[in-house]
């Protein structure tokens, strides 16, 4: 036996397995270290996301049968529907004009939202500007107003009778000018919400040109590159993530039109109950009576929604691969 042998010191295997014993039972606690972080977040979004879904997918494949004069606690019975009700959703001419409606609301109005955000953003970033903490604040101050009170506030504008923006018009000479006339309601409300969204995607897109390295700015400076061209080549660019996800909420945002309608109903005929699918989905809830049919205008809606959204975001991503 060597030297070496005798000097090593040998644990003995009560203490082996005492130590391993320790081992496992650190492993253990270390693994359920995640789920005890995660366990009040997961049961929250199961209680108020996926509870919620689940309950209208439920609700959207029942129908009320109501017999005689509907009076009674025995004259009106739930049903399994399967898919009637969606088939119904796609027959409806009321749903398919109001996706129709916000379709054109979103091609026309979100490029323009966000082409005044991203102008915005650049000033904001130049360095001719000042007093940015300023500017920053009043561009995003419409964004801290609800939607119901934005609204209202615009109502007031569009109002022939109270509106001074109409009395001005009419003084210069261009007549009596309808905001809310057939033709134009639909973009009266798209003035209301670019006024309202596009400080909060100046936002977004100003944070995303705030983490770009300045020493980008200075070499393009160096290389002789005007101000448009730092803008255009090296600031838009490395600001397109921001610009995709700003795309990305406004499409949602769009199909999710509800508040602006339905407050401008009350000062114009020329919005009806099925202005928008939103509009329509809360009318069958709460004035027809029919929530199995609106939980189905939900669930098509949020499909649909999805949809685009992911349609929107892999198009951009082929598009950056194909450059």
């Amino acid at each position: 036996m060597a030297i070496d042998d005798l000097q090593t010191p040998v644990a003995p295997p009560a203490a082996t397995a005492l130590a391993t014993g320790r081992g496992r039972r650190r492993r253990g606690r270390a693994g359920w270290a995640p789920v005890m972080f995660l366990g009040p977040f997961g049961v929250l979004f199961a209680l108020f996301f996926l509870l919620p879904i689940g309950y209208a997918v439920y609700q959207s494949l029942l129908k009320v049968h109501v017999s005689g004069l509907g009076l009674g606690p025995g004259s009106t019975t739930t049903e399994f529907a399967g898919f009637s009700n969606y088939s119904q959703v796609f027959s409806d001419q009321s749903f398919v004009q109001g996706v129709g409606r916000v379709l054109l609301f979103g091609v026309v109005q979100i490029p323009v939202m966000l082409a005044f955000a991203t102008v915005l953003a650049l000033l904001l970033d130049s360095a001719v500007v000042r007093f940015r903490r300023f500017f920053r604040l009043v561009y995003f101050l419409p964004y801290g107003i609800p939607g119901v009170i934005a609204a209202i506030l615009w109502s007031f504008l569009y109002l022939p009778g109270l509106s001074p923006v109409v009395a001005t018009l009419q003084h210069a000479g261009f007549g009596t000018v309808n905001f809310l006339g057939a033709n134009s309601t639909l973009w009266s409300i798209a003035n209301i919400v670019t006024w309202e969204y596009t400080g909060y995607n100046m936002l977004i897109i100003y944070a995303g040109l705030q983490a770009i390295p300045a020493d980008l700015y200075e070499a393009a400076r160096l290389d002789g590159a005007s101000e448009w061209k730092v803008a255009t080549r090296v600031k838009l660019p490395m600001v397109s993530g921001a610009l995709v996800l700003t795309g990305i909420f406004s499409i949602i945002g769009t199909l999710q039109l509800f508040s602006e309608p339905q407050v401008l109903r009350a000062i114009t005929n020329n919005i009806g109950s099925s202005y928008t699918p939103n509009l329509l989905g809360f009318t069958q809830a709460f004035t027809a009576n029919n929530p199995n049919y609106a939980a189905a205008i939900a669930v098509v809606l949020a499909v649909g929604t999805f949809i685009l959204s992911f349609g929107f975001l892999k198009l951009i991503q082929r598009r950056g691969a194909g450059a």
